[in-house]
């Protein structure tokens, strides 16, 4: 399957063997970071990354559209059924995108956004000053107590005060279930639009192991990678008409031109695994597995953000410890486990340092690892951190692993 590439760019080819290398045997442990399905990579590398198709099903702008539409078709019916909802746009190219189209769509330049801040676990696109959409409009935001817990009613009086017209909900780093209804009938009380942003946990979503943001919120975008397992990409769901025209006319032509219909196709491919028996099986298995892991972890007397998880992520804590979050990332990299610093509850430290790591199970458990092996992983992580600057025990962990991923191959080869 790799012909091509091997005699046209050997340079790129061996270039992604190495990767393939270091995704078999390192522990890839990125919250944000999955595997998705070989059949998913199948339809990324087809021929339909040759196919313009401005416009939408039924109303394209080019000809020999016939089978994209039923494709794209196939893909807004199938993450419709998935979450229980009216409308799907599945063409913007990223959750960014996403977002970023909706705010365009459903608020003037200059309106009001809250959302969650960056250092307390939400997202640039909420309104974080470095992005667009701090830029674009007046931000505002909320963030988690001490215990790394939202304050719903310290919120509801926030929300009084600034009276945004719309609040955003959803994160990159927060461990605890939102509270959908909640945070509706808060957007209500000053007649705000509710954005939820579930790109971190729509996989538990559409199996039921996490709250549905339907039919609490207005608008709700998504990336489709993450633990939904399908490729790099969003979507934007609604139940409103009037709202899901706009932002169609927002998506294209406001922000983008012809979408990727190679990445469509996968986006079909990847909600239809979804909607398998078996995805409910692998969402439950998730959750189990960052459990296992935080129990070890505590009872090795370590921190974790509000004492635990409700989703596929934990926090570990620092504060207390006279090393960084970027020391334990680089330590546990050098182990071969990969993480990625961040800020916590009452950070110390500046944001390239941080005082924490987050710790995700979605790509583990894509390759079968289960509560056994996320209680090796954890005595590993913790036998790390408590010799944070032994590089032989680093080494030494680093041989085990390589064992143990032997056991889990999750891809044999890195072009399909």
């Amino acid at each position: 399957m790799s012909y091509f590439m091997e005699k046209s760019d050997k340079e790129i080819f061996d270039l992604i063997q190495k990767e393939l290398v270091r995704q078999n045997e390192h522990l890839e442990m990125i919250a944000s970071e999955n595997f998705t399905f070989p059949s998913v990579m199948e339809a990324m590398g087809s021929v339909l990354t040759n196919k313009y198709a401005e416009g939408y099903p039924g109303k394209r702008y080019y000809g020999g559209c016939e089978f994209v539409d039923e494709i794209e078709t196939i893909a807004i019916e199938r993450i419709k059924k998935l979450f229980g909802c009216n409308f799907a746009n599945v063409q913007p190219h990223s959750g960014s995108q996403a977002n970023g189209a909706v705010y365009a769509a459903l608020l003037k330049p200059y309106d009001k956004i809250m959302g969650m801040a960056l250092s307390h676990g939400g997202h640039l696109t909420h309104g974080a000053k470095v992005s667009l959409t701090g830029k674009m409009y007046q931000s505002f935001f909320y963030g988690v107590e001490l215990d790394g817990r939202i304050d719903y009613d310290k919120l509801a009086d926030h929300v009084q005060v600034v009276q945004p017209n719309m609040l955003v909900c959803g994160f990159s780093a927060y461990t605890r279930t939102l509270d959908f209804k909640r945070l509706r009938e808060i957007a209500d009380s000053v007649n705000a639009i509710l954005l939820a942003d579930v790109a971190h946990v729509a996989g538990l979503c559409v199996a039921g192991e996490y709250p549905n943001p339907f039919p609490y919120c207005h608008v709700v975008t998504t990336t489709t990678h993450k633990t939904l397992r399908g490729p790099r990409g969003g979507v934007i769901l609604t139940n409103d008409e009037e709202m899901a025209k706009k932002i169609d006319k927002m998506v294209f032509p406001g922000i983008q031109g012809g979408p990727l219909m190679h990445v469509i196709a996968g986006k079909a491919v990847g909600f239809g695994e979804n909607l398998k028996p078996e995805w409910k099986t692998y969402a439950k298995q998730v959750k189990a597995n960052i459990n296992a892991l935080a129990t070890v972890l505590v009872g090795r007397g370590f921190e974790l953000v509000s004492g635990g998880t409700d989703n596929h992520l934990i926090l570990m804590s620092f504060l207390k410890n006279s090393f960084s979050g970027k020391d334990a990332d680089i330590a546990l990299g050098n182990a071969g486990i990969t993480v990625n610093k961040n800020t916590v509850p009452g950070e110390t430290r500046s944001p390239f340092i941080t005082s924490g790591v987050r710790i995700g199970s979605p790509a583990l458990t894509a390759r079968g690892m289960k509560e056994r092996e996320f209680k090796i992983i954890g005595n590993w992580i913790a036998d790390i951190l408590e010799n944070i600057t032994d590089t032989n025990l680093q080494a030494k962990i680093k041989k085990e692993i390589k064992e143990l991923t032997k056991d889990f191959i999750i891809y044999d080869r890195a072009i399909y």
